[in-house]
């Protein structure tokens, strides 16, 4: 399926035409049809004579509804733009070809209606000349008259034509349907409509709406129910999970988790220098009006401050809109949709000169330099393309990582470990969340990376500069005789009384456990760090299951040191215990 939108001036018959097209009456309230325009949006479709399906938007063309039009453009690509050949071009029709413009829509056909009424020469000619000068370019035209059928099977074959054009679809892409209407059905519940134009939708799937998870019930698509629609189409979405109250024009349906929900945008403005902007305007994007807050950047770039966070890429199109003059102020391209803080003086004009360049197409290589690090769903969520063959991004687990970033945190950490070795001897080294936060390592999973680019050591927790512990001062010579002393009786661990004689105080012993020197086991036990390997060649000679008092006797200590020895190998699952009093060597 096809979805191509009607623009033009109010009563210059674009309802009309979309009737002789489908017989189906697009106008849906009876104000509409009693008044003879188009107050809010309208559906119809029909089939091509290629087999090609086709939906058309029917928007209004009046003044006080061009909020209204703007909702039904934004989600197409490709627009019918209608002007009346007994009227010529008009205000409306400059309005509407503004926010065409502005959503930078290229494909399009121009119908010069009610040709029975008047030349469509002049018509035809002025209305080419002011398209051609914007987004659609030199497009195909017709003239046709609803009323007596003229010209209506050339504008067939031009749709025809101009399908044939369109973009593809991107069926497995993540869903984002902009609803442009919510109702509720008697036995049904709350049903919603929208232009699908990325991700497909089944019945069963799940979808966000807002902060609210709803599973869809059913599907229809061209007056048919469907088990699977797939964009480009009109559908039609009954949700379960969620009250009509809860949903309105202007909201998504969202693939969940795959979206980053925005409230600051960088962006290019269309043709408008940056500096004539209002700073206060509202944002237009697929079916949603927001306001913002403008800033000004470069001379064509202005960063965005939404008053509601919405589903933003870099490379989608806005238009911003002054609703008090009722004016289209011009078209945005977001390049970022996730920019950078600006903190200190200046950071603004720095900004746009980073800007002056972006495409809005977002480069993987460049977007996780920036960051440093990102983690791969935020760039997945933000639409960046994987570039995985790029060897200058790595993938370490869900992060992506930049070489220039693990050189710059691998010295940063280098600094840090040494300036703690020679402030504190006899604690020269880093806990491993200290060594991550000094030196700006976003997350724990990736400081052995750094660790080992930098080419320092991760020891029991800690990061230490190769070869180096603990300084021991003059208590070196008292723990060295402890650490004989624990050779050669491995499970005699000493008393406070034994480390007050060798000069090692808890400052001493904490200095010695960091550096691996000795093994700190619960209540205070210290033993070698082979003690527990020991303990257990002992204790596998023992008959299975033994019980604790076996154990004590087998290693020739007390209960002090038994208790603590026999959990940590519990803990490390070199033992388990079998009942109340019996434990195993696990083999």
């Amino acid at each position: 399926m096809h979805v191509i939108a009607t623009a033009g001036h109010v009563d210059h018959g674009k309802s009309a035409l979309v009737r002789a097209l489908t017989g189906i009456e697009p106008d849906r309230w009876d104000e509409e049809r009693r008044r003879g325009l188009t107050i809010d949006l309208g559906y119809a479709w029909t089939t091509l004579p290629s087999g090609e399906q086709v939906a058309f938007v029917d928007v209004p063309g009046h003044q006080r509804f061009i909020g209204n039009m703007l909702a039904g453009v934004g989600p197409t690509s490709a627009v019918l733009f209608v002007v009346a050949a007994d009227e010529g071009w008009r205000r409306q029709s400059q309005e509407h070809l503004a926010a065409v413009d502005a959503l930078g829509i290229s494909h399009g056909l121009l119908v010069v209606t009610r040709s029975d009424l008047a030349d469509p020469a002049p018509a035809l000619l002025d209305a080419r000349d002011r398209l051609s000068a914007t987004s659609l370019g030199d497009v195909e035209s017709v003239a046709v008259s609803a009323r007596t059928g003229a010209g209506m099977t050339e504008l067939t074959d031009a749709l025809v034509r101009l399908v044939v054009r369109l973009p593809p679809a991107r069926p497995g892409d993540r869903v984002r349907l902009w609803v442009d209407r919510a109702f509720s059905i008697r036995g049904s519940g709350t049903v919603v409509t929208g232009t699908l134009s990325r991700g497909g939708i089944s019945i069963g799937d799940e979808l966000q709406v807002g902060n609210r998870r709803a599973r869809v019930r059913g599907l229809e698509s061209l007056g048919q129910p469907r088990d699977r629609v797939l964009p480009v189409a009109r559908v039609a979405v009954n949700l379960r999970g969620v009250a009509v109250s809860d949903v309105a024009r202007g909201d998504l349906l969202l693939t969940p988790d795959a979206w980053r929900m925005t409230s600051v945008l960088d962006v290019r403005m269309g043709g408008q220098s940056s500096g004539d902007l209002p700073n206060h305007l509202t944002l237009h994007a697929g079916t949603a009006a927001v306001a913002v807050h403008v800033r000004p950047l470069g001379d064509d770039t202005v960063r965005l401050t939404l008053s509601m966070p919405l589903p933003l890429v870099a490379g989608d199109r806005l238009i911003l809109r002054d609703a008090g003059a009722q004016r289209i102020i011009g078209g945005a391209l977001v390049l970022d949709a996730d920019p950078p803080e600006l903190r200190r003086r200046g950071a603004a004009a720095r900004r746009g000169a980073e800007l002056a360049s972006a495409t809005g197409v977002p480069e993987l290589l460049s977007e996780v330099e920036r960051r440093g690090a990102m983690l791969v769903a935020d760039a997945a969520a933000l639409g960046i393309p994987d570039s995985s063959d790029d060897a200058k991004v790595l993938k370490r687990g869900t992060w992506l990582v930049s070489g220039s970033a693990l050189h710059r945190w691998a010295d940063a950490l280098i600094a840090c470990v040494q300036q703690q070795a020679a402030a504190e001897p006899l604690e020269p080294s880093l806990t491993t969340e200290a060594a991550r936060l000094a030196a700006g390592v976003p997350d724990r999973t990736l400081l052995p990376d750094v660790v080992e680019r930098a080419g320092l050591e991760l020891h029991q927790g800690r990061v230490w500069l190769p070869g180096v512990r603990a300084a021991m001062g003059a208590a070196e010579r008292g723990l060295q005789e402890l650490e004989a002393r624990l050779q050669q009786a491995p499970f005699a661990a000493p008393e406070q009384p034994d480390l007050a004689a060798a000069g090692l105080g808890p400052r001493e012993v904490a200095a010695a456990v960091r550096s691996g020197r000795l093994l700190r086991l619960s209540d205070g036990v210290l033993l070698a760090p082979d003690a527990p390997a020991k303990a257990m060649r002992v204790l596998a000679g023992l008959a299975q299951p033994f019980t604790l008092s076996e154990a004590r006797q087998a290693l020739d200590t007390t209960r002090r040191v038994a208790v603590p020895l026999l959990e940590h190998l519990d803990g490390r699952g070199w033992t388990r215990r079998v009942d109340g009093t019996h434990r195993v060597v696990v083999r």
